[in-house]
């Protein structure tokens, strides 16, 4: 969500053999299909692959929520930024009425995130919840920020929701998925991501991010830096998904030691070779930002931006791969998964 260079591309809509209903849960044990011939440096399309080059994957389920409550109930989800020792998290500072903990101006984004407990500026408490749970889905709903709060909440046109796992879970290697649909309009950015729990940035797992002004297009993309420059780079890929605003779609990424495997229902659709940097345990982030100055298709927040915008979640779900698990490119090591169980104080 920090940064993104994508190149064009196309993907089909789902074969019958991939109805919904399939994909709807999330099962404790799930095998994927992997490619496994030598991955590169740069990322690639995977149209076509023989399934001379396609291996299967073993995991178990480590995380699932499937929003059939309140999802600040329990404590498995932060609705800000958690802050840490290195960028981008470090300048996440001022404790929890920071506008920094809940916006990246950086991005040029047009929201706060909001929870009933946040209050800005405010003396008390705004009470704004911008998480609905309806049969099992939750919304992530931005909106137009109430007149009357808007000193309050920095003059930010807008009002959402981020949801984080920095503060209870991690994982290093692993299948992360959102089951989704990805709402459109001028200005509405959603996105599903992973970054590296020790705060630093990059390593970014961009899983799904959708272009508000392109209905139908969502983007998939790695990015890391190059030690000797300091520069960053970035790879991935847009695909098409026409029903992608109107119908449940499963968006995931396995990870594995040796490359970087990015899904839809379950499908690979395109991979990278593991760049330098990806060291750390993951934690996941799902927001609905509005607005971005640079990120194409997104575009700025307008008069012809939506009132209400909601991002539909149906499940989110993390794996790990089974431990001592062989094949000819992963070869034969244990997997260990991060699970806190409280907030760090960061």
């Amino acid at each position: 969500m920090v940064l993104a260079l994508a190149l064009s591309g196309g993907l089909a809509p789902p074969t019958p053999a991939l109805a919904q209903d399939r994909l709807q849960d999330a099962p404790i044990e799930l095998s994927l299909l992997a490619t496994r011939d030598a991955a590169g440096e740069n990322c690639r399309r995977i149209d076509e692959i023989g399934a001379a080059n396609l291996t299967p994957v073993s995991l178990h389920r480590t995380f699932e929520d499937d929003f059939d409550e309140h999802p600040l109930k329990h404590g498995l989800w932060l609705p800000h930024y958690s802050g840490g020792a290195a960028w981008p998290q470090a300048q996440y500072f001022g404790g929890p009425r920071s506008q920094l903990k809940r916006q990246t101006k950086y991005n040029g984004e047009q929201q706060i995130y909001v929870d009933p407990h946040y209050r800005g500026l405010a003396l008390r408490a705004l009470g704004l919840d911008p998480f609905r749970v309806r049969g099992g889905v939750l919304s992530i709903i931005a909106s137009r920020t109430p007149p009357e709060l808007q000193a309050a909440l920095f003059d930010n046109p807008y009002i959402s929701g981020i949801l984080t796992t920095q503060a209870s879970f991690s994982q290093k290697y692993g299948y992360f998925e959102i089951r989704s649909k990805i709402p459109v309009g001028t200005g509405v950015w959603p996105a599903f991501w992973l970054l590296a729990n020790d705060g630093g940035w990059p390593p970014e797992i961009d899983v799904m991010e959708g272009r508000g002004q392109r209905p139908g297009d969502l983007v998939m993309t790695t990015h890391w830096r190059i030690p000797e420059t300091q520069k960053i780079q970035s790879c991935g890929f847009d695909f098409e998904l026409p029903d992608a605003a109107v119908a449940f779609h499963d968006y995931g990424v396995l990870w594995q030691q040796d490359r970087i495997i990015y899904f839809i229902d379950r499908r690979p659709v395109s991979d990278i070779k593991v760049p330098v940097g990806f060291d750390d345990p993951m934690y996941m982030i799902i927001n609905l930002a509005m607005g971005s100055k640079w990120f194409g298709g997104v575009g700025i927040v307008d008069g012809e931006t939506p009132q209400m915008v909601e991002f539909q979640i149906d499940r989110v779900s993390a794996y790990q791969l089974d431990p001592y698990q062989s094949d000819k490119t992963q070869g034969t090591m244990p997997i260990k998964a991060s699970l806190m169980g409280e907030n760090d104080g960061r």
